[in-house]
């Protein structure tokens, strides 16, 4: 970087067009955020970046830039969720943890975009995963918590340190029963299951996918399949566990077998069961708390790294629960 400080303007020289589209984004959108992140006015002229500000606004909307630096150097795209992310790691004092992110690549998607961790929180969920036979997270949509187990999943395999990869879910949610949809038990089963081929076909592409799955290296299966069999030497993921009953959770815990890994994911403020069942996830992680070998990863709004007004819809939606606890508390 060349930068120079002129008065009320700061200059940053981009390497090519490519960085230089990665950090503008389409019609210069990003450039238009980071303006309403900063107060700085901020135009690309070429390949040099100028801001314009105050000292305080030039500080902050350069340290931004920087912050997102590993992204554009490497013509990855720069999103919202990646800007929001730096800024708040600029102003809780973070930076330099924030910067360490960039150096953590997990694995490159079938599409050639590097996938690495975006928050501080999720970071610890991948060093949880690596460290640890059993990992739960917990958290709200948005948050990256079956997409980074399946990146994970996918690395391990590619490295023959696991010989399949099992995917499962509960095929119950939202209140809908499987007998009142259309078709076979597959395809009955499938549009529950959706989300999880979503995550491989984005890492492995469709047509490998297909391929894992056809030969039994990917399995891709209703929670309720698990009873009565041992995984072992295989990277399992239980997505929307907030679904699952406690017995289904405690018999899918003992399913792990040797050489085995397992991550059970889930958002508690989404729990489709009836009334009257606990949530086995809810229980799980308060009954494995301190136990060796498992960990307990807790994401929050803030590491929510969809479009961001999911982050801002999870925060209504905790204030009106908060607000609901209240109320039934006088």
């Amino acid at each position: 970087m060349a930068g120079l400080e002129r008065g009320s303007f700061f200059s940053i020289d981009l390497p090519d067009p490519t960085a230089a589209l990665s950090l503008s984004g389409g019609a210069e959108a990003n450039l238009r955020r980071m303006e309403a992140l900063t107060g700085a006015s901020i135009v690309l002229r070429g390949l040099q970046l100028v801001i314009q500000g105050q000292p305080a606004q030039l500080e902050r909307a350069a340290a931004l830039v920087e912050l997102v630096r590993p992204l554009w150097m490497e013509g990855q795209t720069v999103g919202e969720a990646d800007l929001q992310s730096a800024l708040i790691a600029l102003d809780s004092g973070r930076s330099a943890a924030h910067r360490s992110l960039t150096e953590k690549v997990l694995v490159r998607s079938s599409s050639g975009k590097l996938l690495r961790p975006r928050t501080e929180g999720q970071r610890a969920y991948v060093e949880a995963i690596e460290t640890h036979d059993l990992t739960l997270a917990l958290g709200p949509a948005g948050t990256g918590k079956t997409l980074l187990a399946a990146v994970l999943a996918v690395r391990m395999l590619q490295e023959r340190r696991v010989e399949r990869l099992i995917l499962t879910r509960p095929a119950v949610e939202a209140g809908e029963r499987l007998g009142f949809l259309p078709g076979d038990l597959q395809q009955k089963v499938d549009p529950f299951l959706r989300p999880l081929y979503d995550a491989l076909h984005g890492l492995l592409g469709a047509e490998r996918t297909g391929g894992l799955l056809e030969r039994g290296v990917i399995e891709v299966a209703p929670l309720a399949y698990m009873r009565g069999r041992t995984l072992a030497d295989a990277f399992v993921i239980v997505d929307e566990a907030q679904n699952a009953t406690a017995a289904q959770m405690r018999m899918v815990l003992t399913r792990l077998g040797e050489n085995s890994r397992m991550v059970v994911s889930g958002d508690p403020s989404q729990v489709d069961l009836p009334r009257h069942q606990i949530s086995g996830l809810a229980e799980a992680a308060r009954v494995l708390d301190g136990v060796e070998g498992v960990a307990i990863c807790t994401l929050t709004d803030a590491d929510v790294v969809r479009h961001p007004v999911v982050q801002r819809v999870v925060q209504a939606y905790a204030r009106h629960d908060q607000a609901q606890r209240q109320d039934r508390l006088r």
